[in-house]
């Protein structure tokens, strides 16, 4: 059972990015997903999340730039990135968790340039 995000890059500042994060292992429809990141010298910060029926919750740094969504019949969970600052800069990770376990991606490196 694991999680592998895709989708990180170099993009110029104000440029976009997706990012998916696919469950193998086991299915995702039946749970919320979370999207977060650690910028170098900094601690981890959420970024959104989806519940199993798609309601959606952000982070104040990415409120209105950010989406998460979710396919479920390709078993994943998306992180669409907009007006892209320098800020976002990090890795980013996707999470699952039944509130006893969890599982982290490897994280996906998103670079913004100036």
């Amino acid at each position: 059972e694991r999680l592998v995000e895709s989708g990180g890059g170099l993009v110029q500042a104000g440029g976009s990015l997706r990012l998916s994060c696919t469950a193998s292992g086991f299915d995702l429809d039946a749970w919320a997903i979370g999207w977060f990141r650690q910028a170098p010298g900094k601690g981890r910060e959420g970024v959104g999340c989806i519940s199993s029926d798609s309601r959606t919750y952000y982070g104040e740094s990415v409120e209105g730039r950010f989406a998460v969504s979710r396919d479920n019949a390709k078993n994943t969970v998306y992180l669409q990135m907009n007006s892209l600052k320098p800020e976002d800069t990090a890795v980013h990770y996707c999470r699952w968790t039944n509130g006893l376990y969890e599982i982290w991606g490897q994280g996906t490196q998103v670079t913004v340039s100036s």
